[in-house]
C-alpha cells in the first residue's frame, strides 16, 4: 500500500505539536490544527509554540491553521491530540467537515466524566459509527521526542492493515512504533497509569523514598491490570509499552504534568491551586473521578486509585491515604501477579 503523505494534527499542545514535529521531520506534510485564531497566527510568525512547548522550531513542512478545512485537502489520516474533557465539543465541531472515508489516530489519555467513555468511544460516536478510529500510547514524553531522544509507542486498530500502515510510516531514526491487536488495553494503559502517577508525584512530594515509590508503581500496575482486564483489555497488555512502559515514564519524569501535580499536593499545596497554575491538563486528575466510579461498579479492588480520588476530590490529607494503604488487610502477593 502507499506510504502515507499527509497528516492533520488536531490540538497544538505539547504532544500533539511533538508529533507533528516527527511526522515532519520523516518526510510527511503536516496541518497542525489550532483552536485559537490568534495563537495559530502566532505559531505561523514566529514557527514556534511557547504556551505548550517553548524552546522548540517548528519545522517549515508543518502548516498551522485554526480552519480546519483548509487543512484537510490531501489528508490521509486525522491524529487527535486534543485532551479528553475538550474532545466531544471540539469533534462535534469538526464533524461536518471531515470525509467520510478519513481514519482518526487518538492521542488522547483519559475517560470522559459523565459517561465513563474511552477517547475512541467518543471520537466513534461524534464522527460515525463507519469511521476507523484507532489509538496510539506509549512511554512518550512530549519534550523528549520534540528533541529527538529515541523512544518507542504502540498503535492499536480494529484495521489490521492500517495499524501496520501507522507502525511502517510513523517510524523513523527517533520513534520505533510497534502494533498491538488490543484497543481497549492500549487505550486504558494511557489512562490509568495517570492516576497512578497522581500517586507517585505525592511520594516524591512528601519525600517518602524510592522503597515506597517502588511499592506503590508495582502495585499500581497490579491495579492497572485488574481495571483493564474488567473493562475488556488483555492482561498482558497492561506489561506492554502502553502500560508498565508509560506508568514508569510518567511515575519518573520531572517532564510529566500528573507527577508533578501530585508532587505538589504532597508538598500540601491545594488542588484547586495548582490546576489554576497549569496551562496544560494533567488527566489523571479528570480521570480518578470516573476511574473511582467504575471501580465502584464492578466492585473492584483498586486501593491506590481509591485514595487518589479522596486526596484529589474529597480533600482527604496526603497522609491519612498513606496510613490507609498501610494498613489495609494483609495479603499473599502472588493471588494478583500480573504473569
Amino acid at each position: 500500500m502507499e506510504r502515507m503523505r499527509r497528516i492533520v494534527v488536531v490540538g497544538d499542545g505539547g504532544w500533539g505539536t511533538a508529533m507533528s514535529m516527527v511526522l515532519a521531520g520523516i518526510g510527511l506534510e503536516v496541518g497542525l490544527w489550532s483552536y485559537d485564531e490568534e495563537y495559530a497566527a502566532h505559531m505561523r510568525d514566529t514557527r514556534t509554540n511557547p504556551r505548550y512547548l517553548p524552546g522548540f522550531d517548528l519545522p517549515a513542512a508543518i502548516e498551522v491553521a485554526s480552519d480546519l478545512p483548509s487543512l484537510l485537502p490531501g489528508a490521509d489520516m486525522l491524529v487527535s491530540a486534543v485532551p479528553t474533557s475538550f474532545l466531544r465539543s471540539v469533534w462535534t465541531a469538526h464533524a461536518p467537515h471531515l470525509p467520510a472515508e478519513l481514519p482518526i489516530l487518538s492521542l488522547s489519555k483519559g475517560l470522559e466524566n459523565e459517561t465513563h467513555l474511552r477517547a475512541t468511544e467518543i471520537l466513534q460516536e461524534v464522527t460515525g459509527a463507519q469511521r476507523t478510529i484507532s489509538v496510539l500510547s506509549g512511554p512518550n514524553i512530549a519534550r523528549e521526542i520534540a528533541a529527538g531522544m529515541p523512544a518507542t509507542t504502540v498503535v492499536a486498530s480494529p484495521d489490521p492493515e492500517l495499524a501496520r500502515r501507522i507502525r511502517i510510516d510513523f517510524s523513523g531514526d527517533t520513534l520505533r512504533v510497534y502494533s498491538n491487536p488490543d484497543l481497549i488495553g492500549v487505550e486504558l494503559g494511557g489512562v490509568l497509569k495517570n492516576v497512578i502517577a497522581l500517586a507517585a508525584g505525592m511520594c516524591d512530594g512528601m519525600e517518602l523514598g524510592v522503597n515506597a515509590k517502588a511499592s506503590l508503581v508495582t502495585r499500581g500496575m497490579i491495579e492497572m491490570a485488574r481495571l483493564g482486564e474488567a473493562l475488556g483489555g488483555e492482561r498482558r497488555t497492561f506489561f506492554g509499552l502502553s502500560g508498565l512502559g508509560d506508568l514508569y515514564t510518567t511515575c519518573e519524569s520531572r517532564s510529566s504534568r500528573n507527577r508533578t501535580f501530585g508532587e505538589r499536593i504532597g508538598r500540601g499545596e491545594r488542588v484547586a491551586d495548582i490546576a489554576s497554575s497549569m496551562n496544560q491538563v494533567a488527566e489523571g486528575v479528570k480521570s480518578s473521578k470516573p476511574v473511582h466510579e467504575i471501580m465502584r461498579k464492578h466492585e473492584l479492588a483498586l486501593p491506590i486509585s481509591h485514595e487518589v480520588f479522596q486526596v484529589v476530590h474529597e480533600g482527604k490529607p496526603p497522609a491519612d491515604a498513606l496510613q490507609a494503604l498501610m494498613h489495609r488487610e494483609y495479603k499473599d502477593e502472588t493471588t494478583d501477579l500480573i504473569l
